[in-house]
């Protein structure tokens, strides 16, 4: 695996269920859910109805700066042996 994607950082680094590198807890979710609550929700089917519409407006850009930073997350988490990181990421 690791001759396919270099200076890979094995699975067994990685802390279980940390929402600080999942994509989609740490960026992804915050920005569709801004988009989403821009107007008054009535009820669970509007709710569904507006974040499939969002999803399909969704930036293209948010979701790839969310990726880029996983690497850099991923370290930091790996170099304070799976504690708080947030603070020491860089800028």
């Amino acid at each position: 695996m690791s001759r396919n994607t270099p200076n890979f950082i094995a699975p067994s680094l990685w802390p279980p269920n940390s929402p600080d590198l999942n994509p989609v807890d740490y960026q992804v979710w915050s920005a569709l859910q801004q988009r989403v609550y821009q107007s008054r929700i009535h009820n669970v089917k509007q709710l569904k109805k507006t974040l499939i519409e969002e999803w399909h407006h969704f930036p293209q850009g948010i979701i790839d700066n969310a990726i880029k930073q996983w690497r850099v997350r991923l370290r930091a988490c790996v170099r304070e042996n799976g504690g708080h990181f947030e603070n020491k990421l860089s800028a």
